[in-house]
């Protein structure tokens, strides 16, 4: 079955371009092309597709504003934004509306493929700059090792959460650091060596926040770091 996408540019020739691209690869179709967001968010209503490659400079509706309309009424479908603009500031908005890919415009057929079809299974995929940009955000604002939770693993805090009140999903404080250590890019060797703990422990706690978070990889737990405000 084939993977149905929308395409939304308000460049005609990039649409057109992207939607040739798409619909000569065997697993996509592509059900729609939009000019605005506006026009994304009716195609998705009528199509239900389960990616909509959208771009995040557009009139009337942009791409951030879509995608958190997209997201809340149309669950199912997945955003891969594919833009010019690989800056902290659009990075960030469009992963807090609910992008689960983000890719700038000189990527590859290859890598456009690869972030659809990722999508459409619900796995994130991020261009390698933006992947940076967002570890070395998160690597900024990550607390120094003083800061840490105490050894005591799975030890939460008196709330039971954060020290900015109660962690979302159930996370316990422990939790949350090894997500903070993720999210600035730490390997499960680096996070067992700053929390003095065994690499088994550091999986057990991934292993756990992933089931709680609903998350599927580090990329995805990078963006919902962000999302909820656990960066630092």
């Amino acid at each position: 079955m084939s993977i149905r996408v929308v395409v939304a540019d308000d460049q005609t020739a990039v649409r057109e371009g992207l939607a040739l691209l798409l619909d000569l690869l065997d697993d996509v179709s592509v059900v729609g092309q939009a000019a605005d967001g506006d026009e994304a968010l009716a195609l998705v209503a009528e199509h239900r597709p389960e990616v909509v490659l959208m771009d995040l400079r557009m009139p009337r509706c942009d791409g951030v504003r879509a995608t958190e309309l997209i997201r809340a009424e149309h669950p199912d479908t997945q955003v891969v934004v594919l833009t010019t603009y690989a800056d902290d500031e659009h990075i960030l908005a469009a992963l807090r509306a609910g992008a689960l890919g983000y890719l700038t415009k000189d990527s590859g057929r290859a890598q456009i493929a690869q972030a659809v079809r990722a999508a459409a299974v619900g796995q994130s995929a991020l261009d390698p700059r933006v992947q940076q940009r967002l570890l070395a955000a998160a690597a900024a604002a990550a607390p120094p090792a003083a800061d840490a939770v105490g050894p005591d693993d799975g030890a939460s805090l008196p709330d039971g959460g954060t020290a900015g009140g109660p962690a979302p999903d159930g996370l316990t404080a422990r939790e949350v650091e090894v997500l903070r250590l993720i999210a600035a890019g730490l390997g499960n060797r680096e996070i067992a060596a700053r929390l003095y703990v065994t690499e088994a422990t550091v999986k057990s706690h991934i292993n756990r926040l992933f089931a709680k978070t609903g998350v599927r990889d580090r990329a995805q737990a990078v963006r919902y770091a962000y999302q909820h405000g656990l960066t630092r």
